[in-house]
């Protein structure tokens, strides 16, 4: 198995940076996955910020809570939780401590195959936060998990940069309660791929 470089796991001073930064430069990261022996490397084509309490569309709105508590904690940690109690859905935390934000990973597209889970192929996108959490095996267990250690579940560097010209942004997916923030062109993701 080809040893992984500490240079290309990605630091916590990434994600420190402004949450709509982060989500952006997530884009063409390959997200990883360890398990057991096995690894998995995902290329991520998509993302959406939530930023701060007076986002209505985050969870944070409603201030810190058992729930929301990872997400004024330390960036670079995981922030996993379930939505209609069936969906995990994997979330980076960004930003400074005590201000809640952070990045929704909503798309990957599979690098390899394993045995482990060979209905899917190779080159196979995973459109859809539940769907790719239930591919990776993410769940609970991972909530504030450290993305920098490389360990069970991190995220690496590109051998190249994605353009910002492949980049297109749009409304977030399912907020249409969020009144004005609704309107908010916080969903990103590689132009080849985006979707409505």
């Amino acid at each position: 198995m080809k040893r992984r470089s500490e240079k290309t796991i990605i630091g916590r001073k990434f994600y420190q940076q402004p949450t709509l930064k982060v989500a952006q430069d997530l884009l063409g990261c390959f997200l990883i996955r360890k398990i057991g022996q096995k690894i998995i490397r995902g290329k991520i084509t998509e993302t959406e910020a939530y930023i701060g309490e007076d986002d209505l569309a985050s969870h944070a709105s409603k201030g810190r809570t058992p729930r929301t508590k990872i997400m004024y904690g330390e960036a670079g940690h995981a922030y996993v939780y379930m939505v209609y109690g069936m969906y995990h859905c994997l979330n980076v935390v960004t930003e400074k401590k005590n201000f809640p934000a952070a990045v929704l990973i909503r798309g990957i597209e599979i690098e390899n195959n394993l045995p482990l889970l060979a209905k899917e192929r190779a080159g196979e996108r995973l459109d859809g936060p539940g769907k790719l959490c239930r591919f990776l095996k993410i769940d609970r267990k991972l909530n504030g998990w450290d993305l920098t250690t490389g360990d069970k579940l991190w995220v690496e560097k590109p051998a190249q940069r994605i353009s910002k010209k492949s980049i297109v942004a749009g409304r977030r997916i399912g907020v249409d309660y969020a009144r004005h923030c609704k309107y908010y062109l916080w969903r990103f993701a590689l132009s080849q791929k985006f979707g409505a």
